[in-house]
């Protein structure tokens, strides 16, 4: 058993605290052990489970693992602390707001001999696996992925390109490597609303572009037009719900990595893909806070 604590008692620590107790029978999960949660605030008792001082938290020698689910900006201090403290890591994406904090903290995973696994369950959708399935073999010629959704805290979650990263997984995980050729940002403060466009090229020079674009009541989705030589996609398949829950395959993901049940090869490749899209993110960024040019 690895006993566990769960820091941060959000929309996803809430989700997180209850597939603890709910593991599904006879799934690596089963052998995580809710030992307690960490929050800021203070919750007493959640189904009779304890809240507990991070301190404590640190310092147990019961708890060999932590699931990290606070607000992105928190997301570094707290993946640094347990490392340094010897237990394994389950933090929520982004992992950190920087793509050289993201390599220290992997480099001091590494060191420590200890798993620091990113959740991910952007991947895990059924709708994103159909996708996968549409899209797989198919030669691109240009695409567009653009999402939209409500105003963000951008002290609390960072940079679009950071907190938004699950549309940059999607375009990486489905077209491979890419450059970023431009970016731009357009900001209305006094509004709240933000739209960031970021263009790639893919290994074989094809477009893509990724628009992030948030605003008050806004609605949450994505829109695609993917372009091959066969013909264009212009809508996300449908696809029925998986029975089990994204965070709950997630878990299981990050059980199984516990016990070794993971190929060095697919996390050497699930490593590369989440600091190359952290590499992506900051090169995104850097664009878009250049001066404009002046042209006389």
């Amino acid at each position: 058993m690895f006993g566990t604590v769960v820091v941060g008692i959000g929309i996803a620590g809430s989700v997180r605290l209850r597939d603890m107790l709910n593991p599904m029978p006879s799934s690596p999960s089963e052998h995580l052990k809710l030992v307690g949660f960490v929050s800021r605030r203070t919750l007493g008792s959640i189904n009779e489970v304890k809240q507990i001082g991070l301190q404590d938290a640190l310092g147990n020698k019961e708890i060999q693992a932590a699931i990290i689910s606070t607000d992105n900006k928190s997301h570094e201090e707290n993946v640094r602390m347990f490392l340094e403290a010897g237990k394994h890591v389950l933090v929520e994406y982004p992992m950190a707001l920087s793509a050289s904090t993201a390599r220290e903290l992997w480099e001091l995973a590494e060191q420590k001999g200890k798993i620091l696994h990113v959740e991910h369950i952007e991947l895990l959708t059924e709708e994103y696996k159909q996708l996968k399935k549409e899209v797989t073999g198919k030669e691109l010629v240009k695409g567009t992925l653009h999402f939209t959704g409500g105003a963000l805290d951008e002290e609390r979650s960072g940079f679009p390109a950071f907190s938004g990263i699950a549309r940059l997984t999607w375009l990486i995980d489905l077209f491979g490597d890419l450059t970023v050729t431009s970016a731009t940002r357009e900001e209305q403060k006094e509004e709240s609303y933000s739209r960031m466009t970021a263009h790639f090229q893919t290994a074989n020079k094809k477009p893509l572009t990724w628009i992030e674009e948030r605003g008050p009541g806004m609605r949450r989705d994505k829109k695609i037009s993917f372009c091959f030589k066969s013909g264009c996609l212009e809508n996300l398949p449908e696809a029925p719900r998986s029975a089990v829950g994204l965070f709950m395959q997630d878990q299981n993901l990050f059980a199984k990595k516990l016990f070794g049940q993971v190929s060095r090869e697919e996390l050497a490749a699930e490593k590369w893909r989440i600091l190359r899209c952290l590499d992506l993110a900051e090169e995104i960024r850097q664009h878009c806070e250049r001066p404009a040019e002046i042209h006389s």
